[in-house]
């Protein structure tokens, strides 16, 4: 059993989601363990694909997650969190001096859906590319803080699939899917829930 509460409501849901991730991070930064509990009923026991972004000091630390839902959500929230803190092969691990400018954004998927390119709506839709052993994935607040428009958003995923800039353009070979997400962050001011 967890000592975090049954979750009700949207806002119950954000800060519940925000504390078992923020509880992770502070236990894997400082004792290079995972939290002993996990809440696993209500939402938490949901099988939902879930990402989890730090940011230190407005810049991002790391974003680490799994787009099929394996675990229940309240395990995959703090793997997720877990790896963002320490395995994200783009940033060094997380140092306990940064834990206190720490904030963080969950995004919890909806099931991928191939997705015709001319429907991919900018702020609502995130992207996953898939081409034989080339897979990438971004989020839909990354055409919003990056200011893409729906052709260059592609281009983006595409290049971090590893793939050239217009495969999304192949049809048979590449496939695309849409998502959407529930985003709690520790600041829904900049990113709504």
């Amino acid at each position: 059993m967890s000592s975090l509460p049954e979750v009700a409501s949207d806002s119950d849901r954000r800060r519940s989601f925000l504390a078992l991730a923020h509880q992770t991070v502070n236990t894997v930064v400082q004792h290079d363990r995972l939290p002993a509990e996990i809440p696993v009923h209500g939402v938490f026991a949901e099988r939902r694909g879930v990402f989890v972004t730090l940011h230190v000091r407005g810049k991002l630390r790391g974003c680490i997650g799994v787009i099929e839902a394996r675990e229940p959500l309240g395990e995959a929230i703090v793997r997720a969190a877990a790896s963002a803190s320490l395995h994200d092969p783009r940033f060094s691990r997380l140092r306990k001096e940064e834990l206190s400018d720490l904030a963080i954004e969950i995004s919890v998927l909806s099931v991928l859906s191939p997705i015709c390119p001319e429907d991919v709506e900018i702020g609502k839709h995130g992207l996953y590319v898939a081409s034989g052993r080339h897979r990438g994935l971004l989020l839909p607040q990354v055409a919003m803080e990056h200011r893409l428009d729906r052709e260059k958003f592609l281009q983006e995923t595409c290049l971090k699939a590893g793939l050239p800039r217009d495969a999304w353009r192949r049809t048979g070979d590449v496939i695309l899917f849409g998502f959407t997400c529930e985003i709690y962050a520790d600041n829904p001011a900049v990113y709504p829930v």
